[in-house]
């Protein structure tokens, strides 16, 4: 696969495509992307986990921001809180194989004076109506936001001039806060980056994939639990919205060659599938039960998160 295509596989938006052209041109270019510490990692993560594996085989210098000070900002914890599960984090990402990349603790690179006066700078040009706007995606409990939440945005745009990347990979929640770096850092004389969005992927009900409502499978995750979780999940006929056709298309087909369908020869024997197309495909026409899809996803992925369960425990 050549590297443009890698690079934009299993993403909805590239912004722009002649520009990232021109990137990958380059013999050095930096890429970043940018986690709240959370307790737990789980698939929703890993979209954009593997999106930096794609453009680190593209020949990206990956940076990590393990962004401690955005979460308590975010008012996801206590300053110590999120320091802790940085750290658990930071070893979940190397689990999954995301190592000899470099990660950044937010704290260190942001409580400095010249990054506190780019931020200052910025504020002033920004309208806290246009911030709030970008937080509509991101932000927790938006309907009453605090002043911390409207400087949340604008050292998003920091952390991308000071790490001095090409690049800023998220998902496409993170679109708003991008399109206005891409808009408001070359007035303080920055370059726009690029920006690559990968989709937000429902839940295992088929619904916003939410912590709160326990419908995700997180990396850590027993070889039952997945079995368990798969064997629940919604798994409706159509593949639209579909969470396990989802889980196949971009957390198992990125890491494997071939996928098998284990079945009865009476129920017509194994098949074999080497390409996501291929097998929503055969699932879109009655090809293959519901129930043989969710026992294969819940297979491979087991095999797929093998590796993060046995390093971090």
């Amino acid at each position: 696969m050549d590297a443009y295509s890698l690079v934009t596989r299993n993403t909805v938006e590239v912004v722009t495509e002649d520009e990232l052209s021109n990137l990958l041109a380059k013999p050095q270019k930096k890429v970043y992307a940018g986690y709240e510490p959370s307790g737990e990692i789980h698939l929703g993560h890993l979209v954009t986990i593997n999106k930096l594996m794609d453009m680190k085989e593209a020949g990206f210098e990956v940076i990590v921001l393990l962004a401690d000070l955005h979460a308590f900002l975010n008012r996801k914890g206590t300053m110590e809180q999120v320091r802790e599960l940085a750290d658990y984090n930071r070893r979940c990402f190397e689990g999954l194989g995301l190592s000899g990349v470099r990660y950044v603790l937010g704290s260190d690179l942001q409580l400095n004076p010249e990054y506190e006066l780019n931020v200052l700078t910025l504020s002033q040009a920004i309208t806290l109506n246009r911030a709030k706007r970008s937080m509509d995606e991101v932000g927790r409990q938006m309907e009453a936001p605090t002043v911390s939440q409207m400087i949340y945005p604008i050292m998003q745009m920091v952390d991308i001039a000071s790490l001095g990347v090409d690049a800023a990979v998220g998902g496409i929640d993170q679109r708003k806060i991008h399109m206005l770096a891409r808009e408001y850092l070359v007035t303080a004389g920055y370059p726009a980056p690029v920006c690559i969005h990968t989709p937000i992927l429902n839940g295992l009900d088929g619904k916003k994939m939410s912590s709160s409502s326990g419908n995700y499978i997180s990396v850590a995750d027993s070889v039952e639990d997945i079995e368990r979780k798969c064997q629940k999940a919604f798994c409706p006929p159509e593949c639209e919205e579909n969470p396990v056709l989802q889980i196949l298309q971009y957390h198992i087909f990125p890491r494997v060659t071939e996928v098998v369908v284990r079945r009865p020869e009476k129920f017509g024997g194994d098949r074999t599938f080497e390409t996501y197309g291929e097998m929503e495909d055969a699932y879109r026409k009655g090809e293959i039960h519901p129930l043989d899809l969710k026992k294969t996803v819940a297979r491979y992925l087991s095999e797929v998160l093998a590796c993060v369960r046995d390093y971090i425990n």
